[in-house]
């Protein structure tokens, strides 16, 4: 099963089906738009920015256009695809506040577990997703981003409960995170101060300091974090050198991603390199 939307005007892409939409990734290759995989009854494995992982039946993961993915198997999935076109994160974030959370949130995949209640949710949302798309009039893409927001909102939710940040008292603490976290995203490449993004949020380093000490994390390790992260991404990926690596990520010199390299992951990055070719 398959549906496709396609909004013309906006350029818009919706497509909601099986794991037939992954069969374009059994070679590793940069997502290019969010995906939803969830599965039911069957486990599925699969690679996240050279990460094998297995997700357990009942569970719902996200993905970026940014990361690098390879499905191996699975059966039994749910597939939800969409283009920026289609849903601007960033501009909706005040409707479904999921960015810097949900998506674009730290260096690894969200990952959440759903108990049968939160399934029955879900597959009732899926089956008013088939339905519209089988609905074409005038308002069907405002129907279809409707609900779309409404699927953020629910996977948000959970996924806020997973990591302890659904106490009310936690909101204006997780959106300073969430906050962060996108301008991290943003500005990573040419900006690896703590300063630097205090000042955009108008907070002292310290006090993110003391405020994301709650999430057993510091700024510097987010931002570290996710150096790292476009650092193996294009170690793994492309045939590009630790010099040439280290200039597209902001360093003058190479050693110093290297130094950095070597304390986030005990090896150094050309021992990444050649671990890969074992």
């Amino acid at each position: 099963m398959q549906e496709v939307f396609k909004d013309f005007s906006t350029g818009g892409l919706l497509k909601i089906g099986n794991e037939l939409l992954l069969e374009t990734y059994r070679k590793p290759k940069q997502a290019g738009i969010y995906i939803f995989i969830r599965t039911t009854t069957q486990k599925a494995s699969l690679e996240v920015d050279g990460v094998p992982y297995t997700i357990s039946e009942d569970s719902l993961l996200a993905l970026t256009p940014v990361q690098f993915f390879r499905y191996t198997e699975g059966s039994e999935l749910v597939v939800y695809q969409f283009n920026r076109e289609f849903y601007c994160i960033k501009d909706h974030d005040q409707e479904v506040s999921c960015a810097g959370l949900l998506f674009f949130g730290n260096a690894h995949i969200p990952v959440i577990d759903l108990g049968e209640k939160e399934q029955r949710k879900f597959d009732t949302l899926h089956e008013v997703f088939v339905d519209e798309l089988e609905t074409e009039d005038t308002i069907q893409a405002e129907m279809l981003r409707m609900l779309m927001a409404r699927f953020m909102i629910m996977s948000t939710r959970l996924l806020k409960a997973k990591e302890g940040f659904s106490n009310e008292s936690n909101d204006v603490k997780v959106d300073l995170l969430r906050g962060f976290n996108l301008l991290v995203e943003t500005h990573y490449r040419t900006e690896h101060s703590v300063s630097f993004y205090a000042d955009k949020l108008f907070k002292s380093s310290k006090t993110l300091s003391n405020t994301f000490s709650k999430f057993n994390t510091t700024p510097l390790q987010i931002i570290h974090e996710r150096i790292i992260l476009e650092a193996k991404r294009l170690l793994i990926y492309t045939d590009k050198t630790t010099k040439e690596i280290a200039y597209e990520i902001g360093f003058d010199d190479a050693s110093h991603l290297s130094r950095l390299f070597k304390k986030q992951t005990q090896q150094s990055p050309s021992d990444f390199k050649k671990q890969l070719k074992k």
